[in-house]
């Protein structure tokens, strides 16, 4: 009986804020996809430098600012291969940080942003 418990126990869900540069927020966008998120929303986002500081160490300011949504033990690996990618893709860095949700109404609206149309675990 334990196991059947474990099996349809709905997961808790995040939301994962990741802040990158605007011109590189398509491709973040994909990569996110990749792991089953159904739910993401772009928005404009502008550093907090000063314009001296950004021409002097020639920054970009304009960001892209991720919301996505997904599962609890979806999250650690989307933060690793976000992480793997700012280290690795040219012009690539952000910053990524997920946050736990409180609570989401509606079985229907659960089902669409843990992208499970059971609203069971995988």
């Amino acid at each position: 009986m334990a196991n059947t418990i474990n099996e349809t126990a709905i997961k808790k869900l995040k939301l994962i804020i990741t802040v990158v540069d605007r011109a590189k927020g398509e491709f973040y966008l994909d990569i996110l996809s990749q792991f089953d998120v159904n739910f993401q929303m772009v928005t404009g986002g502008k550093g907090t430098a000063t314009s001296e500081i950004i021409d002097m160490l020639g920054l970009n300011s304009e960001k892209a600012v991720i919301l996505s949504v997904a599962r609890e033990d979806k999250v650690a690996p989307i933060i690793k291969c976000l992480e793997d990618k700012f280290n690795t893709i040219r012009n690539g860095k952000g910053v990524t940080f997920a946050v736990p949700l409180s609570g989401v109404i509606g079985v229907n609206m659960y089902q669409f942003l843990s992208n499970n149309k059971l609203g069971r675990e995988d």
